[in-house]
């Protein structure tokens, strides 16, 4: 008679509790290391090279300073930029304070223009877009762009008399932080 197959005993990472081999695609692996290190040093043979690599590293630093030295540092530490993550390890970038104007034509004659960025130089959506309908008297609306992010769409072809405007009623918008996007190429209004 054959034996029964006796169940595969899966072990899981302390810190982000994932399996061993999983642990550098997840997005605290940094975390992760000294664990890996202690409890599964064969599945990141690098890692015990680069610990010993980094623990030479630090002898060093130790023996070249001098406690003259630590004691001029004084509480000078400088902290570090905290970065912002998304899932999977990957950086945010930050965004860069630009206003993005870009005309869309529908049904051959009609013509919306998009005002896109407004928001990051502190301009409320639904105020500007009052503004806007009002100045141009025509329809100006708040929606969500295909990126979720929301932007102003105004009814009509205004394009470039939309920057002076702009520029006029929100002076922390510069004109050279204003572009066009036209046959798909970002062009700077000023």
């Amino acid at each position: 008679m054959a034996e029964k197959p006796q169940p595969v005993v899966v072990q899981y990472c302390q810190v982000c509790s994932l399996p061993p081999e999983y642990c550098e695609f997840g997005s605290e692996f940094e975390k992760c290391k000294p664990w890996l290190i202690q409890n599964a040093p064969d599945l990141y043979p690098d890692l015990l090279k680069a610990n010993a690599n980094e623990a030479d590293k630090v002898a060093d630093q130790l023996q070249s300073t001098g406690i003259s030295s630590a004691d001029s540092g004084g509480s000078s530490e400088a902290k570090p930029e905290e970065v912002k993550r998304l899932p999977g390890g990957k950086i945010k970038k930050k965004e860069k304070k630009e206003v993005i104007i870009e005309k869309v034509v529908r049904n051959k004659r009609k013509c919306i223009t998009t005002v896109k960025g407004l928001e990051l130089f502190g301009v409320k959506l639904s105020d500007a877009s009052k503004k806007l309908g009002k100045k141009f008297a025509t329809g100006a609306s708040v929606v969500k762009g295909p990126t979720d992010k929301e932007q102003i769409d105004v009814q009509g072809d205004i394009s470039y008399d939309i920057v002076e405007f702009i520029t006029e009623t929100w002076p922390d918008v510069l004109e050279t932080s204003i572009f066009f996007i036209e046959d798909g190429k970002k062009v700077p209004a000023a």
